[in-house]
């Protein structure tokens, strides 16, 4: 079994007034594109978001059926929600996923999910930098290991790859992300205009 977890507590401060994990993408709410993608490799869904969120994002996922991890201590960013969002998994292993990444490659997580067994977690590192928010996890080791970021921060907001560093972790690196990937697996959309040039996007695919 695997669980999938969909980090959606931010703010969505360069989105204007909406909550973007809830505004509409070519005629569905982007959650749920994300969500329709990531149950596509993982049998159990988790949605990590803030209290005030719940109602709209369980109205987004109507028939989804998913198991609310909601933030106790909100905006403490991403370390935080991975961490409620991990807690809150039933199985060893989680894919964790940004809610802002609606091209998310479900076969890719597949392919993480092979990568990570019988380590803490595989992190893809497509160029320069880790994703941590399209990742696989041992969920009690990365929760464990957010839980002492967030302790050593004292009170401010931990890096999101400060927890990763701990972990024995396999690296999945450019050639091999993209042998397995789609190529905008890992776009993410925080601006209205990149909202609505993915919008386009999407309304010419179907």
């Amino acid at each position: 079994m695997r669980s999938g977890v969909i980090v959606a507590g931010g703010r969505s401060t360069r989105f204007g007034d909406r909550d973007k994990a809830v505004a509409d993408l070519a005629g569905m709410p982007m959650i749920r594109r994300v969500a329709d993608r990531v149950a596509r490799a993982c049998d159990r869904l988790v949605v990590n978001c803030r209290a005030d969120q719940r109602d709209a994002i369980d109205a987004a996922l109507a028939g989804a059926d998913p198991t609310f991890a909601v933030d106790a201590d909100p905006d403490r960013g991403p370390v935080a929600g991975i961490r409620t969002g991990l807690r809150a998994v039933e199985t060893e292993y989680a894919a964790v996923v940004a809610c802002d990444m609606p091209f998310v490659d479900p076969d890719f997580l597949a392919y993480l999910f092979e990568r990570a067994a019988g380590h803490d977690a595989a992190v893809p590192r497509p160029g320069e930098f880790d994703e941590p928010l399209q990742a696989v996890y041992r969920a009690t080791a990365m929760a464990d290991a957010c839980d002492d970021a967030l302790a050593a921060s004292e009170g401010r907001e931990p890096r999101v790859l400060t927890p990763i560093e701990t972990l024995d972790r396999v690296v999945v690196r450019g050639d091999e992300v993209f042998a397995h990937a789609a190529s905008d697996t890992f776009e993410n959309l925080n601006t209205e205009s990149e909202f609505r040039a993915a919008n386009e996007r999407l309304r010419g695919q179907e």
